[in-house]
């Protein structure tokens, strides 16, 4: 997966704006990105002043967004478990 920085996402996003006679599709595929790549990056910048806000890799938006990630790694690691106490059961009851 390709990773843009910010400065090519808001370049994106000012291309699109500047080529009202364009097509999305066709700005995007001009660009080089995806179509839905192209109206995320058009959606953010509308709600953020123009800004395309990135966020690297294992980044949240929000102390929420961390601790959901956190549970559900919790989770994930717990339902693991049982399936191997699951299977260690069945084994030893033969």
């Amino acid at each position: 997966m390709t990773q843009h920085n910010k400065k090519f996402k808001e370049d994106a996003v000012a291309y699109r704006l500047s080529h009202p006679e364009l097509p999305t599709r066709a700005c995007a595929k001009n660009l080089g990105i995806g179509f839905s790549t192209l109206t995320k990056w058009l959606s953010l910048a509308k709600k953020h002043e123009g800004e395309v806000p990135i966020r690297g890799s294992g980044n949240y938006s929000s102390d929420l967004e961390k601790e959901n990630a956190r549970l559900a790694r919790e989770l994930r690691d717990a339902k693991d478990a049982l399936d191997v106490l699951k299977k260690a059961i069945s084994i030893l009851g033969k």
